[in-house]
């Protein structure tokens, strides 16, 4: 039985971006790829972030910010670097993965300062529908790459 490619999500805290982008693989390609998300550091969970997921019908409440570090020794196939200091500080993964970067605003930094709940939430919808429009095309980006072209 073939294995599913192995495919990190990265942020710097794994807190909103990279928690977001796992769970829209999880749910548009459980049967696809293996998704993973983790942080340079970790901030915790984003109550946003899961607020704005479960609006959409995806529940990532038992998600848990980590590390790279925390995921264990298996290599994963590709890396894709959600914020810019993750990809700028990338580290180096076992199996020397390929890395694709697509960043994406920040939603926390957005809503900093709003006081209205529902303001604040605008930026954490506009980025979770950005990063799935992202996802549902990640299966022909890995086509790509299983072809051996650049994504």
């Amino acid at each position: 039985m073939n294995r599913l490619p192995r495919v990190l999500f990265l942020c710097t805290g794994n807190s909103c971006r990279s928690q977001m982008a796992e769970g829209w693989a999880r749910a548009l390609h459980p049967d696809r790829f293996a998704a993973a998300s983790a942080g340079i550091e970790t901030h915790g969970l984003n109550p946003r972030a899961v607020r704005a997921m479960a609006e959409a019908g995806v529940d990532i409440s038992q998600h848990a910010s980590k590390t790279v570090a925390d995921l264990g020794p298996e290599p994963f196939d590709l890396v894709v670097t959600v914020c810019g200091h993750a990809h700028e500080t990338c580290p180096v993964l076992p199996g020397a993965p390929r890395t694709l970067h697509r960043g994406f605003d920040d939603p926390p930094r957005l809503a900093a300062g709003l006081e209205d709940e529902e303001a604040a939430m605008a930026p954490y919808r506009r980025v979770r529908d950005e990063i799935r429009a992202f996802v549902a095309a990640l299966p022909e980006l890995l086509d790509k790459l299983e072809e051996g072209d650049r994504p």
